[in-house]
């Protein structure tokens, strides 16, 4: 049986990453981000990335990192959001945005693991969104064909896997892990825990195995992006 197990985030990275590649990294805000990935690729000195991510976490965790070092090239996002040097990038012309509306986003991810390469929407037809993009009238609506999304390595966090990659996720923490373990030619899970083959209900596994190529366990540091507190009366 394929060893997926690997002893460090870097390790399990070795050989996959180079400059120019497109990667796709979990995630929605700072909930369910490779957190620990994300730092062997500030690391590795990898440049001229396209980042396919709802977002780009904050300034200074998730891949807010990775923008601080200049090493995203483009992103392909929906929402710039509560990342600071997102935004400057962006409005300097910096930084490559494609942007997405969220369910468009979804659905495109999921097509790319699905190997479907296109499909209509009627979600964003008029806007800017849509200019330049083939349409097409169905039952008298007119619908705007997006294409799939794709990426040569995925990296997604995951809450539990056994050793051959069956993966389970936990909570909200799951969002748009599963759909990009999927998309990726190749997938490297960041897990809280690693059991026995058997371990896992089969019921219970949301990303079968077959799409998850390397497994690495690290410790979450679980960053909360806003906190609202009421002050003592």
């Amino acid at each position: 049986m394929i060893n997926k197990v690997y002893a460090t985030p870097a390790a399990a990275l070795d050989g996959l990453i180079r400059d120019g590649i497109t990667l796709m990294v979990g995630g929605f805000g700072l909930c369910g981000i490779p957190e620990k990935l994300i730092l062997a690729l500030r690391d590795s000195g990898v440049k001229n990335l396209t980042a396919i991510s709802n977002n780009a976490g904050v300034d200074d965790w998730g891949l807010g990192l990775l923008l601080q070092t200049r090493q995203i090239r483009k992103m392909v996002s929906t929402y710039v959001g509560e990342n600071d040097e997102f935004a400057r990038q962006f409005l300097s012309g910096e930084l490559e945005i494609e942007f997405v509306p969220q369910g468009t986003f979804a659905e495109r991810i999921r097509a790319g693991g699905a190997g479907i390469p296109a499909f209509f929407t009627r979600t964003a037809v008029g806007t800017p969104l849509a200019e330049g993009k083939e349409h097409h009238d169905f039952d008298g609506q007119t619908y705007v064909m997006e294409r799939w999304l794709k990426a040569d390595v995925s990296l997604v966090k995951a809450w539990k896997a056994d050793t051959v990659g069956n993966l389970v996720y936990r909570k909200t923490a799951r969002n748009f892990n599963p759909m990009m373990a999927m998309a990726g030619h190749t997938t490297v899970a960041e897990v809280e825990e690693i059991v026995p083959v058997g371990y896992i209900d089969p019921d219970s596994v949301h990303t079968p195995g077959i799409f998850v190529d390397r497994i690495v366990r690290t410790v979450s540091e679980k960053r909360i992006e806003q906190r609202t507190t009421t002050p003592r009366a």
